[in-house]
């Protein structure tokens, strides 16, 4: 990596992500981040401050990254049968991609180490997860039922076959669990 302050910037924070995923976030320190990072201690502290500036600016970075796709996927596809289907797809896909990523948004108790950030649920892309369902229900695409149900009922399983596949648990690949899960998924609301 050059010497461009954003590559090393970016260096840094794909060096935490897979040192907090692999280790966790407490038992990594700044100096394992610096040595595997293979940069100083000064860049370090000069674009972060410290390991908890750190893991607060790779979970936004995460949370926006899917803030833009879930936005881009309400702007490409109109109904909410499209729209959940193909975030579950994204979810999917990223997880197979990128775990890492996945493992930190999802497994991370991110409260133990950012006090003041609210909830995961409560988080951008869910509360847009929640905003396509309820557009749904006012279409009549969805029944109505409480907005949270139906939000856990739409993508609740496929949270859970992702968290199963971070653990090494399924025998087949995630994708290959995509139409049958959203089969389960959409009639448990429109049923």
């Amino acid at each position: 990596m050059g010497n461009n302050p954003v590559d090393r910037k970016e260096l840094i924070l794909d060096t935490a992500l897979k040192l907090f995923t692999k280790n966790g976030f407490f038992n990594t320190s700044v100096h394992d981040i610096q040595k595997d990072a293979m940069v100083s201690i000064g860049s370090i502290y000069h674009h972060f401050g410290n390991k908890e500036a750190i893991a607060k600016s790779l979970f936004h970075h995460i949370e926006s990254d899917i803030t833009g796709i879930i936005e881009s996927i309400m702007v490409n596809h109109e109904t909410a049968h499209d729209r959940c289907r193909a975030v579950i797809a994204k979810f999917f896909e990223i997880t197979e991609h990128n775990p890492d990523q996945m493992n930190f948004l999802l497994y991370a108790k991110h409260r133990e180490f950012m006090p003041d950030q609210q909830p995961l649920c409560s988080s951008r892309p869910f509360s847009l997860m929640s905003q396509i369902v309820d557009e749904g229900m006012e279409r009549g695409e969805i029944r109505r039922m409480d907005p949270l149900v139906a939000a856990v009922a739409v993508f609740g399983g496929a949270i859970r076959l992702i968290f199963l596949e971070l653990d090494g648990v399924l025998e087949n690949p995630l994708r290959s669990y995509l139409h049958e899960c959203w089969q389960c998924a959409w009639r448990s609301v429109t049923g």
